[in-house]
């Protein structure tokens, strides 16, 4: 079995998982450098270094410019 690390959704083979993860909901990250939303697959070769995929953005590296949207609180003043 294969498992999404975002929603724990299973899957049975490798294949099934990566399609997944190319529309899986919690896979959305963001980034506070540039504001721009995308895939997590769009921000990784390796799964292990991340940056922002905007060619004009340095953002980089989980937790410290990429954010899971669902970590991301709104602020209200």
């Amino acid at each position: 079995m294969h498992t999404c690390r975002n929603c724990n959704q299973s899957f049975q083979t490798e294949l099934a998982l990566e399609l997944h993860r190319d529309t899986c909901e919690k896979a959305q990250l963001f980034c506070q450098v540039c504001g721009d939303r995308f895939r997590e697959r769009d921000a990784t070769e390796d799964g292990w270094h991340y940056e922002c995929p905007a060619e004009d953005c340095d953002g980089e590296g989980l937790r410290e410019d990429l954010y899971q949207v669902d970590d991301v609180r709104t602020a209200t003043h």
